[in-house]
C-alpha cells in the first residue's frame, strides 16, 4: 500500500486537553474551563507567526467540513486537503481508478483506505514540492487504520469534529447543487429544525445561485435519500472509534454547529481562538 510522505514541520503537538464545546443562543460554551488551544504553560498559540498548523477536520457526510475548513485554509494561509476533492478529480480523469471509483461513490460506499492514501500520498508529495507549510486535511482520516498511517509520519495538532443532527445532515445533502458550467456549489434546502433535549432550534438559510447559474444546477449522481443515509450509517458506524482514539490523544474539539455559516462561523473562531486574529486580518486588508 503506498504511504503517505512524511511532512516536514518545525513544531510538536501544541494542544494538551481534549473538549467538547456547545453552541447555545448565548454563544459557544465548554464542558470544562481549560481550552484546548493553550500549549507552553498556558501561553496563547500565535497563529499570526506559526501558520504550520497540521489540523484535520471529521464529521458526517453534509456537515459542512469542506467550507469550514476552506474559511480557515484562507485565513491561516496554509493548503485545505480535502479527501473527497482528490476523489472527484481522479472521477473527471481518464486515469485507472476513475471507473472503480465511480461505482464505489454511486453506491454509497466509503472509498478504500489504499485507494485514499494513494491520493493524499500524490498530493502532499505536490504539495512539498511547491513549498507548502502545514495543512487542514478534509476527510482523511475516516478510519482508524488511515489514523495510524497519518500518525506514523506527522504530529496532527488538533482534530475538529463537526456536529449536526442526522435530519439536518439529510436535508443538507438533498439539497445540494452544484453549476455545470461555474463549478462553484450551492443548497436550496431551508432547514428550520426545533431543538429538543435542551439543544437549541437549528435554523439554516438556502444558499442560492445567481440568476445565471439558476438553469446550470446538477445534482450529484449519489446524492439520493437512500445513498445519503447508507453513508451516514456506515459512516456513523466507523467514526467511533476514530473519535475515541483522538480523544484519548487530547486533541479532539466537538463542535455542535448552531446553524448557517453566519450563525456557526463566529463561533467556531472564537472555540479556535482565532476571532481577535481574523479581526486583525480584516483591519490590515
Amino acid at each position: 500500500m503506498a504511504r503517505i510522505v512524511r511532512v516536514a514541520r518545525s513544531s510538536s503537538s501544541l494542544f494538551g486537553f481534549g473538549n467538547r464545546f456547545y453552541s447555545t443562543s448565548a454563544g459557544v460554551s465548554h464542558a470544562s474551563s481549560p481550552s484546548p488551544f493553550l500549549h507552553g504553560g498556558g501561553a496563547r498559540r500565535d497563529v499570526a507567526t506559526d501558520r504550520n498548523v497540521q489540523w484535520v477536520f471529521l464529521g458526517c457526510p453534509g456537515v459542512g467540513k469542506g467550507t469550514y475548513a476552506s474559511r480557515l485554509s484562507s485565513l491561516l494561509g496554509v493548503p485545505h486537503i480535502a479527501t473527497g476533492d482528490l476523489v472527484r478529480e481522479e472521477l473527471a480523469s481518464s486515469g485507472p481508478l476513475s471507473q472503480k471509483l465511480s461505482e464505489i461513490v454511486n453506491q454509497g460506499k466509503l472509498v478504500s483506505d489504499e485507494i485514499i492514501v494513494d491520493l493524499l500520498s500524490k498530493r502532499l508529495e505536490a504539495g512539498e514540492a511547491k513549498g507548502e507549510s502545514g495543512f487542514i486535511l478534509d476527510g482523511f482520516p475516516r478510519t482508524m487504520r488511515q489514523a495510524e498511517i497519518l500518525g506514523d509520519v506527522t504530529d496532527i495538532d488538533l482534530v475538529v469534529n463537526l456536529k449536526l443532527p442526522e435530519e439536518v445532515l439529510v436535508d443538507k445533502c438533498l439539497g445540494r447543487r452544484t453549476c455545470n458550467q461555474c463549478g462553484k456549489g450551492f443548497n436550496i434546502a431551508h432547514i428550520n429544525l426545533k431543538g429538543e433535549n435542551g439543544r437549541p432550534d437549528i435554523s439554516m438559510d438556502p444558499l442560492l445561485p445567481p440568476p445565471h447559474c439558476m438553469s446550470k444546477l446538477v445534482t450529484r449522481a449519489d446524492d439520493t435519500e437512500e445513498v445519503v443515509k447508507a453513508r451516514l450509517r456506515i459512516y456513523n458506524e466507523t467514526s467511533q472509534p476514530l473519535e475515541d482514539y483522538y480523544r484519548s490523544k487530547g486533541k479532539l474539539m466537538e463542535f455542535d454547529l448552531p446553524g448557517g455559516i453566519p450563525e456557526s462561523w463566529p463561533r467556531l473562531l472564537e472555540a479556535l481562538r482565532l476571532d481577535d486574529y481574523e479581526e486583525k486580518q480584516s483591519a490590515v486588508a
